[in-house]
């Protein structure tokens, strides 16, 4: 399956750079995993560079604060359930700095929130592609998670 992160903003910043990259080395051996960042350009224009980003076949995850709280478990359920249903890509979205046009939300398939806490945006990138590779590694019974 393939999994592509589409953030609004810069590119990652040199001191999470590295992190990122980490996570996104492991995570190679169980998926396709990719960055597609959107130049910042409020809501109306971040949101229509997301929406031609997504295909009418893709899987979409919203993160917003607001959003579900899943447990790893449920977040890795999720995961095995798309790769079940053969889904081809799941894109998962990053918001800009005030949110997604009500077009974006709709057209999400679910609404997650990493934490009721807000974090800026950077850090979440980090979260991301961390607890994408600690639900892999659930998922393959690594021992990285530790249920």
């Amino acid at each position: 399956m393939k999994i592509t992160a589409i953030s609004v903003g810069k590119k990652h910043k040199p001191d999470l750079a590295e992190a990122i990259t980490e996570y996104e080395k492991r995570l190679a051996g169980f998926c396709e995993f990719s960055w597609k960042i959107i130049p910042a350009a409020g809501v109306d224009g971040e949101s229509a560079a997301i929406l031609r980003s997504i295909k009418d076949t893709d899987a979409v995850v919203l993160l917003d604060e607001r959003g579900q709280l899943f447990s790893n478990q449920q977040l890795a359920s999720y995961i095995e359930k798309s790769q079940n249903d053969s889904v081809k890509h799941v894109v998962i979205i990053i918001g800009g700095a005030y949110g997604v046009s009500n077009e974006v939300a709709s057209r999400a398939n679910i609404v997650l929130a990493l934490s009721p806490l807000v974090f800026p945006h950077q850090i979440v990138r980090l979260l991301l592609v961390e607890q994408l590779y600690r639900t892999y590694s659930l998922l393959s019974g690594g021992r990285y998670h530790h249920s």
